[in-house]
């Protein structure tokens, strides 16, 4: 699934950094910072795939040559503390090709030259061989100042500054997710991308009326794991790839970010098949068929996928993303209770009417005539609809029964392992 990131960071001098030594990394060359008196050699570097710069119009020839750029950036600095050169990190979409991933990195670097009149120092690199193959990223390195026929010139104080550097760097960020989403549409890809907060993202699907998309984005933001924690779950993955086994985190971190994306990823599943579901109801009712033979071929669309997978593996997915503030709540509850069920009913009720109460009623394995007088309606042959509901409850009906199967068999054996066990040998 393509997901965004963009994060602009600053080379300081107070932090023992430099312009020479950043941009000889990130292309993977030799640069001699002549003011420093120091070789950054940096040849044998993997994994770029594309290095360019980019300068405005009247920028002076020497402004192509990388060494020469980044000497002039660190002698047009004077202070101790300066700050010689910004970093745009980008992510980019792996469902795009090379040429079109190389197209919007170029883009969105022509605009920062356009827009600030700095020269930029572009290097699209390739995901780790060790890490996620669908890492693909670029560093776009740029000046702090302006690039002239002179030379370089004034500060951009525009980002810079406390009250306008917050704004620039925000268009800015939604420029990034323009381009990667016209990409993606050129591809034939359904994902977007989308470079506002969770929190803004959420208030937009609740003013649209996408109640399940808000549901989605009502979670904190991803941890971030950090350097060290991220080569060790790296090492983790490796390891647990090549023992065939099943990965498992190491650090504290990488347990909660891999939780986290467990929950998202069954959260979009479930999407997938309530689109899938949808979709085919629609099209068999389009070519004639009754309601519950469009149900059912609905029901068969959306369980296709795991007709090689244990049910009981994705229920159990399901029902921690529903309850994923369970975890975080203190309030006891009391054991057994099915929190997946109870957030099903939730939603059911919200639909109003009998209807709803009647599948809320089903759910807890009352037939249609146990609702009684509350309901205002006496007891009636069941409709089409109601039969329908019947007809896609019986396989939750079934899996519970055998539930309570396998319950009361482990509870015999433990009674015979009671019976056989000495009392007087125990210690």
């Amino acid at each position: 699934m393509a997901s965004y990131h963009l994060s602009v960071k600053t080379i300081k001098r107070s932090a023992g950094r430099s312009a020479t030594a950043a941009a000889a990394y990130r292309v993977g060359e030799r640069i001699e910072c002549q003011r420093e008196g120091r070789v950054h050699d940096y040849t044998r570097k993997q994994g770029i795939e594309e290095i360019f710069i980019l300068t405005p119009k009247d920028a002076p020839d020497w402004a192509t040559d990388r060494s020469r750029l980044w000497n002039e950036v660190e002698a047009s600095e004077t202070r101790r503390n300066s700050v010689t050169a910004r970093e745009w990190e980008l992510a980019l979409p792996s469902e795009i090709t090379a040429e079109d991933r190389s197209q919007i990195t170029r883009d969105f670097a022509q605009e920062l030259v356009s827009r600030y009149g700095v020269a930029v120092d572009v290097a699209i690199h390739a995901p780790h061989r060790e890490g996620d193959q669908r890492n693909h990223h670029a560093h776009v390195l740029t000046s702090t100042r302006k690039l002239e026929a002179d030379g370089f010139t004034a500060k951009t104080r525009v980002l810079d500054s406390a009250k306008t550097g917050g704004v620039e760097i925000e268009q800015m960020r939604g420029l990034w997710a323009e381009l990667q989403n016209r990409a993606l549409e050129r591809a034939g890809e359904v994902e977007r991308v989308d470079h506002r907060s969770l929190e803004a993202q959420r208030e937009a699907a609740l003013e649209r009326g996408d109640e399940l998309t808000a549901e989605e984005l009502d979670r904190d933001p991803e941890l971030k794991l950090g350097p060290a924690a991220n080569s060790m779950e790296r090492r983790a993955k490796v390891m647990a790839e090549r023992q065939g086994r099943e990965y498992k985190p190491v650090t504290e971190r990488g347990a909660v970010v891999h939780a986290a994306r467990q929950a998202r990823a069954a959260f979009r599943e479930m999407r997938e098949r309530l689109d899938i579901a949808r979709e085919t109801y629609g099209a068999e009712r389009e070519a004639g068929q009754g309601r519950v033979s469009a149900g059912l071929a609905a029901l068969r669309a959306a369980t296709a996928k795991d007709r090689d997978r244990n049910p009981e593996d994705f229920r159990e997915r399901l029902a921690r993303v529903v309850d994923r503030s369970r975890d975080q709540d203190d309030t006891p509850k009391p054991e057994g209770r099915n929190y997946a069920r109870e957030r099903l009913k939730e939603i059911m009720e919200k639909d109003a009417g009998r209807d709803g109460q009647s599948a809320v009623h089903k759910l807890d394995g009352h037939s249609e005539f146990d609702l009684g007088e509350d309901t205002g309606r006496e007891a009636r042959k069941p409709s089409v609809k109601e039969r329908l509901k019947d007809v896609l409850n019986k396989p939750r009906e079934k899996l519970e029964v055998e539930d309570e199967r396998d319950q009361e068999k482990e509870q015999e054996v433990e009674k015979d392992r009671d019976i056989d066990r000495d009392p007087g040998l125990s210690h």
